[in-house]
């Protein structure tokens, strides 16, 4: 364990000032509409309906956010909720298993993937804003790591990257697993409110108001709080030898 820069120890709060930051664009004169309706006219140019083009973007919201959680979900089984929100960068053995065995970094790109929900749901600068920013942030951590680890776990870890793509993740693994076990109880309660993104878009997006999904997001935030204050630490605590 080794004590990290400071963007990597407050990286949570560093995620939610940049969200907060692209939703703030809506203060900005001639902003207020979002991105999910100035997006409909330029499908309807390609040919589709302007029904169509709405549920067309939707779908594909609920399907990255839904992957991203997936990938959050799956990699935090086997990293542990404990490790994963550690302020800390952890480094005893090269993990190979779960999503480890086809992307490194499995859980940036989840992150990634559920900011192009929230994108549709911001005005067209905050979108770009957020995309760009969130996206870069990913790599500086990637960047921040991967030195780490390399200079702790030494040659395993070199060849582990050889064999391992980076951040997009290959069809099929890469590297035999190594037999850890996962933790999707602690996971599932860990990833609170990545899960509960889509589930959000998917129940009340044809409703077609990015107000209204904009409050079931801040929701979400703020379950995910409790759940990890009443569910989740006492998981990781009762997790941690005594």
């Amino acid at each position: 364990m080794k004590s990290a820069p400071l963007d990597y120890r407050f990286r949570y709060i560093i995620h939610g000032l940049l969200y907060f930051c692209g939703f703030a664009f809506y203060w900005l004169p001639s902003t207020h509409e979002s991105t999910w309706l100035v997006l409909t006219p330029q499908l309807e140019r390609i040919g589709l309906s302007f029904t169509g083009a709405t549920i067309t973007l939707l779908v594909l919201a609920i399907v990255l956010s839904g992957i991203g959680a997936f990938l959050r979900t799956w990699g935090a089984a086997y990293l542990g909720a404990n490790i994963v929100e550690s302020r800390d960068m952890h480094g005893s053995s090269v993990l190979a298993d779960g999503p480890y065995r086809r992307s490194r970094n499995p859980l940036y790109l989840g992150t990634f993937l559920h900011t192009f929900a929230l994108a549709l749901i911001m005005s067209p600068y905050g979108a770009l804003f957020t995309l760009i920013a969130i996206g870069l942030f990913q790599i500086r951590l990637i960047f921040v790591e991967e030195p780490f680890l390399a200079a702790r776990l030494g040659q395993p870890y070199l060849d582990y990257c050889k064999r391992v793509p980076r951040l997009l993740p290959s069809l099929t693994p890469r590297i035999p697993p190594s037999r850890a076990h996962p933790r999707w109880l602690q996971a599932v309660l860990g990833e609170t409110y990545m899960i509960g993104v889509p589930l959000c878009f998917a129940i009340f997006g044809w409703r077609y108001n990015a107000f209204l999904l904009t409050k079931c997001v801040i929701i979400c935030f703020g379950v995910s709080i409790v759940v990890r204050a009443l569910a989740v630490k006492p998981m990781q605590d009762n997790a941690q030898p005594s």
